[in-house]
């Protein structure tokens, strides 16, 4: 599968650093930085506008850098302004349906993230520093290099590690600010990407290149994954730095998904991370590892098993295993580690199947009464096609109808039997209409 890696952890990341990169990936970097330079003539008050990509040196290799010379007369416009300029670009640059949708949202998150930090209404911000020409550069620029990769393709897929914000402070319209900027921050929330302060004191994460990154919607990789490598590019921001490369580097490959067989590929969509956790007990009793039990129950995992067995000198053993979201692993292994005492924990982030699953609810009528009982429906979609892979009733239900009325839990599961075909063919039916 297409995909593209985006490895900002010794860069961060801002709208002219990811734009310098990905022009060293297309074939016609130079049709669309003459059509950026057309900006001026969608923005009033912008007088000059130059924009050249470069290479000069960092660290000892050659990289890309955009060089921009700009000169305004207005300091600040206002959302509409911006807005009805990015979309008549465009409209009349012929943008794809993907990318003007891609660069509208860019756009847009800003304006959100801008109107949450000062709580008011979009429309009544005043835009400052991302009002410039300059940020419908880097969202023109970069939406146009996405298109031209194939990154809004279905089968595309876009990755990315750790980010750096830097830290210190900035001046900016509104007096000095802590980095990351409030907008950066606002842009974060609620993202799977992970972030970090430092390593060094200076704005290494810009609120346009954050808005870049999100709206991408990247899958969080700490470690790349396998891929065959096509081509490679490096690029720099306009600050240099004696103890942090600035650095910004892109891999365009093909993810080499050896694990899963061709014919099964739509299962590619059900893909997710996950990690088993594990440590071996030979020397605790079974009422520690009781209270550990359900001391777990009450985190975020999504299973734990217990499982006995022989260590060496023939000592009863039980092996504890817990499944979990790879963001939760230090946080149960430190749980493990004091509540077990172990002097070791094994973890392991491996790819797992999951599909999709639905709780819904029924009735059944037992001893000429009605009672409700909840059951889980899975299934899994290949193209338009659905298909039911189980439909099972929670058994705590079962339980509860049972105490109730006497009847054993195995006689109750005949009678939900006898209303799967139908549910099945209503659940189609909803599905897919």
């Amino acid at each position: 599968m297409k995909s593209l890696i985006i490895d900002a952890s010794n860069s961060g990341i801002s709208g002219d650093i990811f734009l310098a990169a990905l022009l060293g990936l297309v074939p016609n970097a130079a049709n669309i930085i003459n059509d950026l330079k057309e900006l001026k003539l969608f923005l009033n008050d912008v007088i000059k506008l130059e924009i050249e990509l470069t290479k000069i040196e960092r660290s000892g290799i050659k990289v890309n850098q955009l060089k921009l010379n700009i000169k305004e007369e207005k300091h600040h416009r206002n959302p509409k302004i911006l807005k009805d300029a990015l979309n008549k670009f465009l409209d009349e640059k012929r943008f794809s349906e993907s990318g003007k949708q891609y660069a509208n949202n860019v756009l847009d998150s800003l304006f959100r993230a801008e109107a949450e930090v000062h709580q008011d209404q979009i429309e009544n911000i005043h835009l400052h520093e991302i009002s410039s020409v300059d940020t419908l550069i880097d969202i023109l620029g970069v939406s146009k290099s996405l298109e031209t990769i194939g990154a809004f393709d279905k089968d595309f897929e876009i990755y990315c590690g750790k980010i750096p914000l830097g830290g210190g402070t900035i001046n900016s319209a509104h007096g000095i600010l802590p980095i990351p900027a409030p907008a950066t921050v606002k842009l974060f929330e609620g993202t799977d990407l992970i972030v970090y302060n430092g390593p060094i004191d200076s704005e290494l994460v810009t609120p346009t290149g954050a808005a870049l990154l999100i709206n991408l919607k990247p899958i969080n990789k700490v470690h790349s994954p396998e891929f065959n490598l096509e081509k490679m590019v490096y690029s720099t921001g306009q600050k240099s730095f004696d103890n942090f490369p600035n650095i910004l580097r892109l891999f365009v490959g093909n993810i080499v998904h050896s694990y899963i067989a061709e014919g099964s590929s739509f299962l590619r969509q059900y893909l997710e991370d996950i990690t088993i956790i594990e440590t071996d007990l030979d020397d605790i009793s079974g009422e520690i590892i009781g209270n550990f039990v359900k001391i777990i129950e009450n985190e975020n995992i999504l299973d734990i098993q217990i499982i006995p067995g022989i260590t060496k000198k023939n000592r009863p053993s039980h092996i504890i295993k817990v499944l979990c979201y790879p963001k939760y692993s230090f946080q149960l292994i430190e749980i493990m580690l004091r509540e077990l005492g172990t002097l070791g924990v094994r973890y392991n982030t491996i790819k797992r199947v999951c599909i999709d699953r639905k709780l819904e609810e029924t009735s059944i009528q037992v001893n000429e009464k009605d009672f409700r009982l909840k059951y889980k429906i899975s299934y899994i979609k290949k193209g338009k096609e659905s298909i039911i892979v189980n439909i099972k009733a929670e058994y705590e239900d079962l339980k509860n109808i049972s105490k109730a009325t006497g009847v054993p839990v195995k006689d109750l599961q005949v009678i939900f039997q006898s209303k799967v075909s139908k549910i099945s063919k209503d659940f189609l039916n909803r599905l897919n209409h």
